[in-house]
């Protein structure tokens, strides 16, 4: 194994909890809580979605929440999109843009996700690199949804992931784009630790060039053993969730947990040696202000377990 020194930590929960609420998490929760994680040391929060209201009612306040949140300069603040259209919001909030280039490793959850196939992502793709462009933001990297499985379609091949990475890079390139590296997102938590390794190896003796990151779901309670594997590779990247929130309302099986949780992958990392420049104890907190704004338990560990410090012996307890 080689552990990296450092991780970097892009926390998704705002987006990824509030987008399958139902009825809608209030603006001014969201921005609560937002701006309590604005002060616990993470890079980066993705907190909206720039999607139709119509299919995601729950992120039809993604402007103000924009507008409303306490930007710290130490916080890049980003969110997603699915279609260009999406992607001009997003450039007119004022929103941090990633450059990506997004498709599915299945076609059954991509036409449920954005009522496209494979094929039909690959049409829009120059749209894309043509806005990025024109906005001055050179496209950083490709994202591979459902990359270990899919609810819908079961297993998904090694062999058809790295094609549609080759397929889409030959795109990136063909345009002047040069993507730096390529996110594998486990959509709907089918990976495992060893598939997590084959595929990191497999991308990195293909395309040594390209840095590899992760978006890992925990639905079947792999999550932290997935990322602990992806750490043993040396991957530097992860998105993770306050608490655990998340889940995707296309795919996602009712009642099961969302991302790995950020307040528990940052204490596997803190225990590994590995610096995430986030402040635990103020992790902790945010966990609870979820949980009130949320209006229950949420699935990650350490809020309920405690930090090492914090654990008392219950009285009279069995040795």
């Amino acid at each position: 194994m080689s552990f990296p020194s450092s991780v970097i930590i892009n926390e998704v929960g705002p987006r990824e909890g509030c987008q399958s609420e139902s009825p809608p998490i209030a603006t001014a929760a969201k921005i609560e809580l937002v701006d309590a994680l604005s002060e616990t040391g993470v890079p980066t929060i993705e907190l909206v979605a720039f999607v139709s209201p119509k299919w995601v009612p729950a992120m039809a306040d993604a402007e103000e929440v924009l507008r409303g949140i306490r930007r710290s300069p130490d916080v890049r603040y980003t969110g997603i999109f699915l279609n260009v259209q999406g992607l001009q919001r997003a450039l007119a909030a004022e929103c941090a843009i990633d450059a990506t280039l997004t498709v599915s490793a299945s076609d059954t959850f991509s036409k449920r996700n954005t009522n496209k196939t494979f094929d039909e992502a690959l049409t829009e793709l120059p749209a894309f690199i043509a806005t990025y462009a024109a906005a001055g933001i050179p496209v950083r990297r490709i994202n591979i949804a459902a990359a270990f499985g899919c609810n819908f379609e079961g297993a998904i091949s090694l062999e058809r992931v790295l094609s549609r990475i080759d397929t889409v890079l030959a795109i990136a390139r063909a345009h002047g784009e040069q993507p730096s590296s390529i996110k594998l997102l486990d959509t709907m938590g089918w990976a495992n630790p060893e598939q997590i390794r084959r595929t990191i190896e497999a991308i990195r003796s293909r395309w040594p060039e390209l840095e590899v990151a992760l978006h890992l779901h925990d639905t079947r309670g792999l999550g932290i053993a997935n990322a602990s594997a992806a750490l043993g590779e040396g991957v530097r990247e992860f998105d993770t969730a306050v608490g655990g929130l998340g889940g995707c309302p296309f795919a996602a099986v009712q009642g099961a947990p969302g991302n790995i949780a950020t307040e528990d992958f940052a204490f596997l990392c803190e225990q590994l040696g590995i610096d995430t420049g986030v402040d635990l104890d103020r992790l902790i907190d945010c966990v609870g202000l979820a949980e009130r704004i949320f209006g229950r338990t949420l699935p990650g560990h350490l809020a309920k377990g405690g930090l090492f410090r914090d654990v008392r012996p219950l009285h009279g307890a069995a040795h």
